[in-house]
Formats: structure tokens, sequence, C-alpha cells
């Protein structure tokens, strides 16, 4: 993973590109089409070996991944030009067509059907501040910017 972090990342986790620094992360849930426990040890290795290469492929940094038997946690870095939705997309099929290569038993289990439900969970997930947090220092942002500027000559 280390190597996937510094492909497009400084020591202070946002990613820099021409005219923009970012730092997007996003708490993502898949569950297994129909809660089926087929998610094994050796599954959520082929899922993180698969997840590393997407991640090498489309800017995203997969922080933390987390199996259940029926359901799987991840927590992404993205990139700005990406939405939430494209990035499921691209991480649903990409995985599922990767474990279904892999591990072709998963699909006699799941009626020969998709590996993950159509619907997702996700989730921002702050690092510098909490939504209280971050709604008092907009709050306050107004009166500062009077406060400070109350001295400025006005010419009309």
């Amino acid at each position: 993973m280390d190597y996937i972090y510094n492909v497009f990342m400084t020591d202070d986790k946002h990613v820099f590109k021409r005219h923009n620094k970012t730092l997007l992360l996003y708490h993502i849930v898949f569950p297994v089409k129909y809660r089926r426990f087929v998610l094994t040890k050796e599954v959520e290795i082929t899922l993180r070996d698969i997840c590393s290469e997407i991640g090498i492929c489309y800017e995203m940094n997969f922080v933390e991944i987390g199996a259940d038997e029926n359901h799987v946690h991840f927590l992404v870095q993205g990139i700005p030009n990406m939405s939430v939705s494209e990035m499921v997309m691209k991480i649903k099929s990409i995985t599922a067509k990767g474990i279904f290569k892999k591990h072709p038993e998963i699909k006699k289990i799941l009626w020969g059907g998709s590996l993950w439900t159509s619907g997702y969970y996700a989730n921002t997930v702050g690092q510098y501040g909490n939504e209280a947090m971050i709604r008092s220092y907009i709050e306050k942002q107004s009166s500062n910017y009077v406060r400070i500027h109350e001295g400025q000559l006005k010419f009309f």
C-alpha cells in the first residue's frame, strides 16, 4: 500500500494536482448479494490485491479494507475529478470480476449472479474536524471578515 500512497501524494496525506490540493476520505460499505457468507480470508487477500491495482490505475488510496463474511468496509482517499458513485462503480465492477476469476466457487454460491448488491453506503470522513467544528468555523468567518476589513477605505 505504501507504493500506491507515494504514487500521487506527499507526506502530509493531501493529493496535489496542478490546480488543487485535496484530502477526500470516504467510508464505503458494499454488502454481498443476498448477504451470503462468501468473503473468506482467501477472498479478502484477493480483494486487497485487486484494490492495490485499482489504486494505481485510478489514483485511489485504499487506506483501510475490512471484510466481514457478507460485507466489506473501505476507507478510500479519492481525487476531486471522480465522484463517489464513479468510485463505487469502478471498485464494485473490477473487484467482482477479479474475485470471480480467482474464486469461481463464489459464483455458484451466488447462483451465477453478481457479487455485490446494487446499493452501497458512503460517508465522508473528516480528518481535521467534525461537522460541529466546521459549522462553527464557517459561522465565525463572516464576523472575522467584517472586523478585519472594517478599516479599509471605501471608494463608492
